[in-house]
């Protein structure tokens, strides 16, 4: 039986994962806020069910068992938060923590039945990939906007953010999934980036623009 507590554990550990993070007790105790004795018992209680792996010096790795059980558990939160967002008017600030109260509860049928009124959509309301029924996920595309060049056109992908005064403030930029931005200018010294939204210019610091992958695209619009 795979509790709710196991669930969080591993879809932390798949994030850890797909980040391309060390994934070691320290890394995860720090994402879920937690004590790292509390990590080393559950990491036990998740090996001995063949969730996951621990090699010591070489951290945590899902099995496939867990792998398909974290994309479960995502394909319900993702999908949950554009039901929120698209049927229910919650911002994008608002679906993460709601969707995470959720996420554990609902049934297969009721998945299957948002997933079919929303259109059998393929991202959440921040551009993040929704896993498949059959377990199934799109690889992440494009590159972050730090590393934009100047002068380049691009859309916006994905925003890989769930603090939602983080969130917040991007929507006020209009850093919104699908929308177009223009790189003006890398500041020296690894400073900010200036960016150019719909013809108003913005200062972006660094580790913001990190959380934000866009894809390039030329003058056209192509």
């Amino acid at each position: 039986m795979i509790t709710h507590a196991m669930e969080d554990y591993l879809k932390i550990i798949f994030k850890l994962e797909e980040e391309g993070s060390s994934v070691t007790t320290q890394s995860i105790a720090e994402r879920l806020q937690v004590q790292s004795p509390s990590v080393t018992n559950m990491v036990k209680r998740l090996a001995d069910l063949n969730l996951v792996e621990h090699r010591p010096y070489k951290g945590v790795m899902l099995t496939v068992l867990g792998r398909k059980a974290a994309l479960e558990v995502i394909r319900h939160h993702r999908l949950l938060e554009l039901y929120l967002a698209e049927a229910l008017g919650y911002s994008w600030d608002e679906v993460h923590e709601e969707a995470d109260r959720l996420e554990h509860s609902i049934s297969e049928e009721f998945e299957a039945r948002i997933d079919k009124a929303l259109g059998f959509p393929s991202v959440d309301p921040h551009g993040e990939p929704i896993p498949t029924a059959e377990g199934e996920i799109a690889a992440a595309v494009g590159l972050r906007l730090s590393e934009l060049p100047e002068g380049s056109h691009a859309v916006v992908e994905l925003v890989s953010d769930t603090d939602p005064e983080k969130l917040r403030y991007l929507g006020d930029l209009g850093l919104y999934p699908a929308a177009d931005l223009t790189m003006v200018e890398h500041l020296p010294f690894d400073g900010p980036v200036k960016i150019l939204v719909e013809e108003t210019e913005h200062v972006i610091g660094r580790r913001l623009a990190d959380t934000i992958m866009v894809r390039t695209r030329n003058a056209s619009g192509a």
